[in-house]
């Protein structure tokens, strides 16, 4: 073995003025997950589809001169082209204006059942995990029993009874959709209410309202936010396939759906009346999808860096 040589090396002492400096600097808990969230490719791209496509659903019919409810039978299964970018249907209604329209209504529809939705989750399952007993074994059965019935036969049948239309659909899927957030939610509470925070809030005089409030909620909130973004995309399908069999949005109001309903009777001549509404569906999804996988990584505490 070659002996070591003293002159090989260079003693680099200690800074006392440098050895209590932070390496990492102090941020909060947000701007660290809005960081992670940046370096996360598929999660960004997603990002800027969804905000494309909203600013495309409130500015693309503003595009055109044409409605979206308008007929012109001069003008039926015309192809795209400079007068009518996304073609016409077979009424001669302009394409691009009603896909955005649609585009419009079936992301209100959508946030809107996902924002009820997770407002009732978030609420009965809070409940149920910091009560525990009787209580939160009532509320479970009964989450038990509705969460066994099939989702679509039960909007389908809330449907049957409320009509079609944008307020019944949302009330549909606000229904029976907050199970999977309250079940979930349920098991946060459950894990944090043994934490020794709550232990010292109890201490000091909290009461339920302020634990839930202040303590056990906005440490689920990461939870609770990627969830949202996963059943975003669920109340979209599930317009698009309410509208598609024809008891969603009613006529001449349109959506994604009934587009696509519309436009697969035409499938064969007019692939375009189709394909159209189809991608947007789809790119729409995928980018929810990818956003919530995204945020599930930027919101988790144990993987931060």
């Amino acid at each position: 073995m070659a002996k070591v040589v003293d002159d090989r090396f260079e003693h680099v002492g200690r800074a006392d003025e440098t050895k209590e400096q932070l390496v990492r600097p102090s941020i909060s808990y947000w701007r660290d997950a809005w960081r992670r969230l940046k370096m996360n490719r598929s999660a960004m791209l997603g990002l800027i589809a969804l905000v494309f496509i909203t600013i495309m659903s409130i500015a693309g019919p503003m595009m055109t001169e044409h409605t979206y409810f308008s007929n012109n039978l001069m003008h039926t299964n015309q192809a795209p082209c400079s007068e009518f970018w996304f073609g016409t249907d077979r009424l001669g209604r302009d394409l691009w204006a009603r896909v955005w329209v649609g585009g419009r209504v079936s992301l209100f529809i959508g946030f809107f059942a996902a924002i009820l939705q997770t407002t009732v989750g978030v609420a009965i399952g809070s409940i149920a995990g910091l009560a525990g007993g009787k209580v939160d074994m009532l509320i479970m059965r009964i989450i038990d029993i509705l969460i066994a019935i099939p989702y679509m036969i039960v909007v389908i049948m809330i449907m049957v009874f409320l009509g079609s239309g944008i307020i019944p659909l949302i009330i549909a899927f606000s229904i029976i959709g907050w199970l999977p957030m309250a079940r979930l939610v349920r098991g946060q509470i459950l894990q944090l209410r043994e934490q020794e925070f709550v232990l010292a809030a109890r201490v000091l005089g909290a009461n339920t309202k302020r634990l839930l409030l202040k303590h056990l909620i906005p440490n689920t909130i990461g939870v609770i936010v990627v969830q949202l973004t996963l059943a975003i995309p669920m109340a979209i399908f599930s317009e698009a396939f309410l509208s598609f069999i024809g008891i969603g949005v009613a006529p001449p109001m349109t959506s994604w759906g009934q587009l696509s309903r519309l436009g697969a009777d035409m499938m064969r001549a007019y692939p375009y009346q189709l394909m159209i509404p189809a991608v947007l569906i789809s790119i729409t999804m995928l980018s929810l999808n990818r956003l919530g996988d995204g945020l599930r990584d930027a919101l988790d505490p144990r993987l931060r860096t």
